[in-house]
């Protein structure tokens, strides 16, 4: 459906809901099914027991305006590609409505209505028909389109002896020259290899930039970070954030999380303790600013560890810590120095402009003189955002452990 308002994709309570534990094995029992199921209705009787319910999206509205690109993010299982399927109009909702202003195309199937008997050529004109493109349209940017995927040597060769990438990159380039308003694009980084994704994420953008509305779903958050400019949180087929992009992103790796979060706090009984040093707090916060900010790459953060000494004497605090792959990153301590008794906090700052994107984890140990410690490992775990600072274009992870922003020098030379 297609109305006038300044949106250009307007969706209201939209709600899909399967059945299960109802199998039909070719089109008669589908239909005959359907029909029992209406005559059921018609008679006021439920479903057999058996026909359970299941809920693939309830309620989602939402309003996106001309050109806008918005991220779909969330686990597997959250309703993101239900959700794109039925604003391509390839299933219909169970309860909802749905308008758009402009018309809209979809890059859900990469690949689809190739046919590996013709060429690369023939394939992309009947790919171009299948997405909606007349063949005058696919005639003007068939040059285009091969150029982007990098086949010409082979444009007049079945794709049947394309290798999977050849394949891939060709039917993705055809879908990305579609002339539509709205463009719907489900986890397109699965496409060619990483200098290929570079150039499709690229494309997106171009399309955007043009007044294109781009709906993108994804599980690379630095990909979504980088191009939207709003993202939206599906769990469990709801929307439970809409929003700017950083803050969605935040509140999705908080939720994420099944382990220890960026912040402990203990009491009474349950706090860490070997009598003569007790552990009540370790966090990671921003070294400046709002401390309830996302950590992000470029910005100083602070390891902070609340803790008790029953007696006065020399201790120590070290920390630890190792990034998502295991790797220990650095093992520090504070200089050994006099306390008195009571409670005590310690903290340290890691500067901005080291480490790199990703999920870490720190160990504490606090010690004193008699070689008592109390030590916990992995006792919290952080994310470090990636920055929108110098990205030129690459939407994927920077390689390394560290990130350092370093002085350059540029001298011209006759």
């Amino acid at each position: 459906m297609t109305a006038d308002g300044p949106w250009a994709i307007k969706a209201e309570g939209i709600t899909k809901r399967y059945r299960l534990g109802v199998f039909d094995s070719n089109l008669r029992e589908t239909i005959s099914n359907s029909a029992r199921g209406l005559a059921r209705a018609a008679m006021g009787r439920k479903a057999p027991q058996g026909a359970d319910e299941f809920w693939a999206l309830r309620g989602v509205s939402f309003e996106i305006p001309p050109g806008q690109i918005v991220g779909i993010i969330g686990h597997n299982g959250a309703g993101k590609s239900t959700l794109l399927k039925i604003l391509a109009r390839i299933t219909e909702p169970s309860e909802g409505t749905l308008q758009f202003l402009g018309k809209v195309g979809s890059l859900l199937e990469v690949g689809t209505g190739f046919h590996p008997e013709l060429s690369g050529r023939d394939n992309v004109f009947l790919n171009g028909a299948v997405l909606g493109m007349s063949h005058r349209q696919v005639a003007r940017q068939f040059d285009q389109i091969v150029e982007f995927a990098g086949v010409a040597q082979f444009i007049d060769t079945p794709v049947k002896r394309y290798s999977s990438g050849m394949y891939m990159r060709l039917a993705f380039a055809v879908a990305a020259h579609l002339e539509s308003d709205i463009l719907l694009v489900d986890e397109v980084l699965a496409v060619g290899d990483t200098e290929f994704q570079k150039k499709c994420l690229q494309r997106i953008a171009e399309m955007a930039h043009d007044g294109r509305t781009v709906v993108f779903v994804s599980h690379n958050l630095t990909a979504i970070q980088s191009l939207c400019e709003r993202a939206i949180l599906m769990e469990k087929g709801e929307v439970r954030a809409d929003g700017p992009t950083r803050d969605v992103l935040q509140s999705y790796l908080n939720r994420d999380r099944t382990g220890p979060s960026s912040q402990c706090r203990w009491s009474g009984q349950d706090a860490p303790t070997n009598g003569a040093l007790t552990l009540h707090a370790v966090r990671v916060e921003p070294a400046d600013g709002d401390p309830l900010a996302p950590l992000d790459v470029t910005r100083p953060f602070r390891i902070t560890v609340e803790y008790d000494r029953a007696r006065a004497g020399v201790g120590m605090v070290a920390i630890r810590l190792i990034d998502a792959t295991g790797i220990l990153l650095f093992d520090i301590a504070n200089p050994a120095a006099s306390f008195e008794a009571g409670r005590h906090r310690e903290s340290c700052v890691v500067p901005g402009d080291l480490l790199n994107a990703g999920e870490y984890r720190v160990t504490v140990t606090i010690s004193d003189e008699n070689d008592d410690h109390t030590e916990l490992q992995d006792v919290i775990a952080f994310d470090l955002a990636d920055s929108d600072r110098d990205r030129r274009g690459w939407y994927g992870k920077w390689e390394g452990v560290l990130r350092p922003s370093l002085a350059w020098t540029l001298d011209s030379l006759p």
